[in-house]
């Protein structure tokens, strides 16, 4: 299924979310979403459990010192 049909099926999602059950199950629907996604891209391998528990250290050299 091509990235297009995802966006047009989460965008019909939403928006019968919307204007069915109002602003707080679009939010839900919206959250829920962003769940799903993050869950199929664990179990498709493109993302690792470390990758949103550590913090990115922006600050440091190419040798790794601060500085």
């Amino acid at each position: 299924m091509s990235m297009a049909v995802v966006g047009l099926v989460a965008g019909m999602a939403l928006g019968f979310a919307g204007y069915f059950g109002g602003f707080g199950a679009f939010l839900l629907v919206a959250a829920l979403g962003a769940v799903g996604f993050v869950a199929g891209r664990f179990l498709d391998g493109d993302l690792e459990p470390g990758d949103l528990l550590r913090p990115r250290d922006r600050d440091r050299g190419r040798d790794g010192r601060r500085g």
